[in-house]
């Protein structure tokens, strides 16, 4: 089946369905066997993740994690209950903070770069010249980075959160000092469970897959010159971010909206 009918009239581009169908596409891609023969295309791209990008994210979610501290700290103390800030940051990094964090730099670093780079492949006519030589465009350059994207920011993820952790715990426990490592660590680890972190990596990961996919659909269906590029990353930033939120409200409410989940009796 010839790719380019993921690549159709501008009409078609911006409905529900194209973008579904292009999702399908992308995602069966990545587990055929055609996906195979571009391995070394799928380790490109997690190093260029790598370099490019993970640092970022890391950063972003430190910041956001001495924030989160902070807050709670000082939320804590008026209550008179300072150690209660370890409870407040287990919950709020590990359940939004890291997902969100990490949901919004996908959405700006990484959705953003392949619009503008499958983008510029498809107005330049390098994707056109790939499917004269043979070469499974979609395959190539769509399924290859979300295979890519599966493969490495788990790992990231699962650093992120330490990090957010990390952030916090300098906050309440060194910059604002009015808890004992010992109580902060106490309520910390007592507000969290092994599932929580499953639903927060899978939070994360379905925004992470989201704005992937919604960047190769923007970049690959591009259409006239460097303008239309540059309005498809726009678009994609957008509804990237639409995304992003409209997964983590589905997600808090279907994983913790029945039941807290929270060591708190009556």
């Amino acid at each position: 089946m010839s790719t380019r009918r993921a690549a159709s009239p501008a009409g078609r581009e911006t409905s529900f369905g194209a973008g579904a169908y292009f999702f399908w596409r992308v995602v069966r891609g990545g587990f055929s066997r055609r996906a195979v023969r571009y391995a070394g295309e799928v380790a490109r791209q997690v190093g260029i993740l790598t370099t490019g990008s993970a640092l970022i994210v890391l950063g972003f979610v430190f910041a956001l994690g001495l924030v989160v501290g902070i807050q709670g700290s000082y939320g804590a103390q008026m209550v008179g209950t300072p150690s209660a800030a370890g409870a407040i940051t287990a919950i709020a990094d590990l359940r939004e903070i890291a997902p969100y964090a990490f949901g919004y730099m996908m959405s700006a670093k990484v959705g953003t770069g392949l619009v503008a780079e499958i983008g510029t492949r498809r107005i330049t006519e390098e994707i056109d010249a790939l499917e004269v030589m043979g070469i499974d465009s979609l395959v190539y350059l769509c399924s290859t980075r979300l295979l890519a994207s599966w493969i490495l920011l788990p790992f990231v993820y699962a650093t992120a959160i330490l990090v957010a952790f990390a952030g916090s715990f300098i906050s309440v426990v060194v910059q604002i000092g009015k808890v004992s490592a010992g109580g902060y660590l106490e309520l910390f680890w007592k507000f969290q469970s092994p599932g929580d972190y499953l639903f927060s990596a899978s939070k994360g990961m379905a925004m992470a897959t989201f704005v992937v996919l919604v960047g190769c659909y923007f970049g690959y269906t591009a259409r006239g010159g460097p303008v239309e590029v540059g309005r498809a990353t726009a678009r994609c930033m957008l509804i990237s971010l639409v995304g992003v939120h409209v997964i983590g409200i589905v997600g808090s409410q279907l994983f913790w909206g029945g039941s807290a989940r929270l060591p708190i009796g009556g």
